[in-house]
């Protein structure tokens, strides 16, 4: 099951990433942030362009973790390489998920 992740996610990830300020917690929103200890914000626009690369490449993979969730364990695709060779794992395990979700 794919958890869907919010504007709020992104945001926590860009502070993380890009601000050595101290902050508190957020509420989805840039003005809800704490900045603590003297800490000097960001601005708001620059947060903003920064969380859009982060959710942009986000969902920018959202193919491959459709294919990940629907490839067979690894278990289970060592025992049909092993039992039938590369090529019908291939053609029966992976091609399928590929042609489902391609890249974009």
């Amino acid at each position: 099951m794919e958890i869907k992740l919010t504007w709020s996610h992104f945001l926590t990830q860009y502070l993380v990433e890009n601000h050595d300020g101290e902050w508190e917690r957020h509420y989805d929103t840039f003005e809800s942030i704490e900045w603590r200890n003297g800490a000097t914000p960001p601005l708001e626009t620059d947060v903003e362009a920064g969380v859009k690369v982060i959710q942009d490449e986000y969902d920018a993979q959202e193919y491959a973790r459709k294919r990940q969730a629907e490839y067979p364990s690894w278990g289970t695709q060592l025992n049909k390489i092993y039992d039938d060779g590369l090529t019908k794992w291939k053609s029966e395990m992976v091609d399928p998920v590929k042609a489902k979700y391609p890249k974009p």
